[in-house]
């Protein structure tokens, strides 16, 4: 019933969107297999319809998140904006839309591991213990510096896909994904010989923006203002149950051991005590 109800809402917002058109070229910053995108087109699409634009959303070509900051500051850039994790860094470069979409998911991360090793992290219960392992990230993700800030041997790609086949070589122990991406991932080609570690829960308190192009102060100002408008008239949570309530359940997150981490890039500027923005599983 709740699904029914949110493909309802999502048609009255998109027929509701007809007055003006906005184009929003977004970074395919994960490649064509993205396991966020239909969630972030839901919310693209609600933000658009609550401020009364039709959005026409294209796909800038393919590149990682790095190379999108820097396509996206330039005066000619053809990039308005990139979803990803906030740190002090993206929020000076870029234009900030400080609603998290994933209402804090992002942070609650779970191991991918080889399936010939399901018991890997049976013993594990500290922080130290988990550092003789060695992790998976991507190169310029935020991830990768809190992690190693927390004493984590990382080992990096440049490649997003290329990280499934590394852990399959057995090049590093396990691959860290949020509770909001890994069954779509697990699902995919890329999951193939991998398998969900049903022992630990690691956490760091962050948050999974939009981030826009300076370029597109007006695009920011909407995006912003759209998605507070579907947080007050609570849109935003039920778009965000439909997509994240069944496989959050399936993850049985209540029975792992919980790690902490620090959060080192965290900006001052988070909205952490807006209760209403963030999700605690």
């Amino acid at each position: 019933m709740a699904k029914m109800l949110s493909l309802l809402l999502l048609g009255c917002w998109l027929s509701l969107a007809q007055a003006a058109g906005v184009q929003i070229n977004y970074a395919l910053v994960s490649g064509d297999n993205d396991p966020h995108w239909p969630y972030i087109q839901a919310l693209l699409l609600l933000a658009c319809g609550q401020m009364n634009l039709r959005c026409e959303l294209l796909a800038a070509r393919d590149m990682n998140q790095g190379r999108a900051m820097e396509q996206m500051q330039r005066p000619d850039s053809s990039v308005d904006l990139f979803w990803g994790m906030t740190s002090r860094e993206r929020e000076r470069k870029l234009l900030t839309v400080r609603i998290p979409l994933d209402k804090g998911l992002i942070g609650w991360r779970v191991p991918l591991i080889n399936a010939d090793r399901p018991q890997l992290f049976k013993d594990v219960k500290t922080l130290r213990q988990l550092s003789a392992f060695r992790a998976g990230q991507g190169q310029d993700w935020p991830d990768t510096q809190i992690l190693q800030h927390a004493g984590l041997p990382v080992l990096t790609s440049p490649d997003y896909p290329n990280l499934f086949s590394m852990l399959r070589q057995r090049r590093y122990d396990y691959f860290p994904r949020s509770v909001i991406e890994v069954q779509q991932e697990l699902a995919s080609p890329s999951g193939k010989g991998l398998m969900l570690d049903p022992y630990l829960l690691l956490h760091y308190p962050t948050a999974f923006y939009f981030f826009v192009s300076p370029q597109r102060p007006e695009l920011a100002r909407m995006l912003q203002q759209g998605l507070e408008k579907s947080v007050r008239d609570g849109s935003f949570d039920q778009l965000f149950k439909t997509f994240n309530s069944d496989h959050l359940r399936a993850l049985k997150l209540s029975g792992r051991t919980v790690i902490e981490l620090d959060n080192p890039l965290l900006p001052e500027g988070t909205p952490l005590a807006r209760r209403e923005l963030w999700f605690h599983p």
